[in-house]
């Protein structure tokens, strides 16, 4: 699988996404069952599918392999299988390097959205924008009030990535609790009564 997955990937990867939604509407337009309001809608999602699925399953790579070797090892050593060590041990760590190249993409693609409004008449947030200023005769406002709703929806998610960081570098450290002399002997019975019961002041 590693070849097949590895020439999708860079293919769809080194394609434009505008270029890979004109091919997605050429496509649709021959085949039977869609109709023509319908279209533009599956080739946008299309494009960005095949483009930013590529994208993402990079990233997912790379912050696997940024993980040290003995991670993989380790798991192997004590057992578990390759799907067991990938979904317990390695994803759950690297998740947190990978979140802002995650969240940066996520951004392009919301941006992305726009071009199927301008290039194939998607109902999009900029291509709405047209109803605005036809109301009001002022493109530029119009184009204003769209750069600001884009700016608030890429805020909100950075921050809502930007916690979720957070919340998944604390939950990683140690609490830091500590264990006195009595609760110490009674996890290890074998220190009751015995010699290092009545000397040992450190656990």
């Amino acid at each position: 699988m590693r070849v097949p997955a590895g020439v999708v990937v860079e293919f769809f990867r080194s394609i434009p996404v505008l270029l890979l939604m004109l091919f997605a509407n050429e496509f649709y337009v021959r085949s039977t069952g869609i109709s023509s309001e319908e279209r533009p809608l599956y080739a946008v999602v299309t494009g960005l599918v095949l483009y930013n699925a590529s994208v993402l399953a990079e990233i997912v790579r790379a912050g696997i392999l940024s993980l040290p070797k003995g991670q993989t090892e380790a798991a192997y050593a004590i057992g578990l299988r390759k799907g067991q060590t990938m979904t317990s041990i390695l994803l759950p760590q690297s998740v947190t390097a990978m979140l802002p190249a995650i969240v940066s993409q996520l951004v392009v693609i919301v941006k992305d959205t726009a071009l199927g409004g301008v290039m194939l008449g998607f109902t999009e947030l900029l291509n709405s924008r047209s109803t605005l200023a036809a109301n009001y005769a002022n493109v530029v406002a119009s184009f204003i009030v769209v750069g600001i709703i884009y700016i608030l929806l890429n805020l909100a998610l950075t921050t809502f990535a930007s916690w979720l960081e957070r919340r998944l570098r604390r939950s990683k450290k140690s609490t830091g609790a500590t264990v006195d002399l009595e609760d110490a002997t009674g996890l290890n019975p074998a220190q009751v009564g015995g010699s290092y019961g009545a000397s040992a002041d450190v656990v």
